[in-house]
C-alpha cells in the first residue's frame, strides 16, 4: 500500500448535490455510500483530501466535512484556492506531495473525474484510482483502478501491496 492517499472532496468523499453556494451552508450533506468504511479499513497511510471546488477554501471544505463527521479521517486538507493550483495541473499534485513530505511514487489519487482528478495525478507521478459511480464506459488509461463502488477501494489498495 501507498503511504500517502489523496482523496477529492465533492462527488468522491462528500456528495456533491450541486446545491449554490459553499458546501457547508447547504441544507443536506452527505457522505459518498462506504467512503468511511474504506478509509477506516486503511490504518497506517496519510489521509488526505483535496479539492478544486473554486467557491471553497479549505476552511470551508473542513466545515463540510464536519458536519458529516468525516473531518477527523483526514490529516491533511488542500484546496485549489489555498494551493494556487488546481486540477489537472501537475503543480496541484506536487505541491501537496511536498508538502505532506512524500514523493509521487507514494501517493494514490482517488478522484471522481477522471480529466481531472486521474489525467493530472498521473502526469505528476501518482497512481491513481478512478471512481465511476455511473459505470461510465472507458477506456481510462491513465487510471490504474477503476472501481464503481467505495467498498472496492481497500481490495485495490491492498492487493498493490502484496
Amino acid at each position: 500500500m501507498r503511504k500517502a492517499l489523496i482523496f477529492d472532496w465533492g462527488g468522491t468523499v462528500m456528495t456533491d448535490t450541486g446545491e449554490p453556494g459553499p458546501m457547508y451552508l447547504w441544507k443536506e450533506v452527505g457522505l459518498v455510500a462506504g467512503i468511511g468504511d474504506a478509509i477506516r479499513t486503511m490504518p497506517g497511510c496519510v489521509m488526505c483530501i483535496a479539492t478544486n471546488a473554486g467557491i471553497s477554501d479549505t476552511a470551508a471544505m473542513r466545515k463540510a466535512l464536519a458536519r458529516v463527521g468525516a473531518e477527523t479521517w483526514f490529516q491533511h486538507f488542500f484546496s485549489s484556492k489555498d494551493l494556487g493550483h488546481a486540477k489537472p495541473d501537475t503543480r496541484f499534485f506536487l505541491q501537496i506531495c511536498s508538502e505532506i513530505g512524500v514523493v509521487p511514487s507514494e501517493c494514490v489519487m482517488i478522484g471522481n473525474d477522471y480529466e481531472k482528478d486521474i489525467r493530472g495525478a498521473k502526469k505528476a507521478g501518482l497512481a491513481t484510482v478512478f471512481y465511476n459511480p455511473g459505470n461510465i464506459p472507458g477506456p481510462f488509461p491513465e487510471a490504474d483502478a477503476v472501481i464503481t463502488n467505495m467498498f472496492h477501494l481497500p481490495t485495490i489498495l491492498n492487493s498493490w501491496s502484496s
